[in-house]
């Protein structure tokens, strides 16, 4: 029965255009099994935040969706996710080029050790994106305006992205990752690092991406998903356990466990 569950909970958003889907995703590392089965459409320019308990597997699902499990030893991951019509975990995909297409941003800004002009110009140069100087200049100011970051650094592009302050450091790494044109950004607890001031600015930032990019966030607060997303997918012991509309989720629950998280029963 859950499973016919899962998949309905799947089908919630067959109505509106889905951008990455997640078909009976499991994840293992080594013989310790992380994720079971998870059944998601992510909807195209919407953000849909990840919540549950710590070591739910939220981070872990968010990891998939770029193949950054790829790079932990003895990590595997099963069943099928695909971005647009194309199956991210087929062989012949370069991630590289997958990675271009699904950016990601950290839980705790990780600018270059570059000044802030190469932080956002790195992505585009190795992927050809500019023909000359002044294509990439466009695209550096372009980047760091849709980050809301230019007008407190254009006149110190030349120095170091790390001598920036936290939230600064944030916005410099969502710069870096929309630099590339990117059609979904994945970011993992963005804000846990941050002051509310910085925290207010990036969620300000995260609405206003939203009319170009296709988000998926994983939080700690659900006070934030609340905020910033419109679909919200509660995972509970590797499983997702309910997904769907945000104020829905957040109101009139229709699992009992999603009930006991929300209103903070256990957690």
């Amino acid at each position: 029965m859950a499973a016919t569950d899962t998949d309905v909970q799947a089908q919630s958003a067959a109505d509106q255009p889905v951008k990455m889907t997640g078909r009976k995703v499991t994840v293992h590392y080594g013989e310790k099994q992380a994720l079971f089965d998870v059944d998601i459409d992510i909807v195209d320019k919407e953000v849909t935040a990840l919540i549950g308990p710590s070591g739910c597997g939220k981070s872990t699902f968010l990891r998939c969706l770029n193949r950054m499990n790829d790079v932990i030893e003895g990590c595997s991951v099963g069943g099928s996710i695909k971005l647009d019509e194309g199956d991210i975990y087929e062989k012949r995909v370069d991630v590289v080029q997958l990675r271009a297409r699904v950016g990601m941003v950290f839980q705790k800004p990780n600018p270059f050790p570059k000044s802030i002009y190469e932080n956002v110009a790195y992505g585009p140069k190795i992927h050809g994106l500019a023909q000359d100087k002044a294509e990439l200049d466009r695209i550096v100011e372009s980047s760091l305006r849709r980050a809301s970051l230019w007008e407190e650094v254009k006149d110190r592009l030349d120095q170091p992205g790390t001598g920036l302050s936290g939230g600064q450091q944030q916005r410099l790494c969502i710069a870096r990752a929309i630099a590339v044109e990117p059609e979904v950004i994945l970011m993992d607890e963005p804000c846990s690092a941050l002051d509310p001031i910085a925290t207010a600015k990036i969620e300000e930032l995260i609405h206003e991406l939203r009319k170009n990019f296709t988000i998926a966030i994983v939080t700690h607060s659900m006070q934030q998903a609340a905020r910033v997303s419109q679909k919200t997918a509660f995972f509970h012991l590797g499983k997702l356990i309910e997904y769907g509309e945000t104020e829905q989720l957040f109101t009139n629950p229709k699992d009992e466990k999603t009930q006991g998280y929300i209103t903070g029963r256990f957690g």
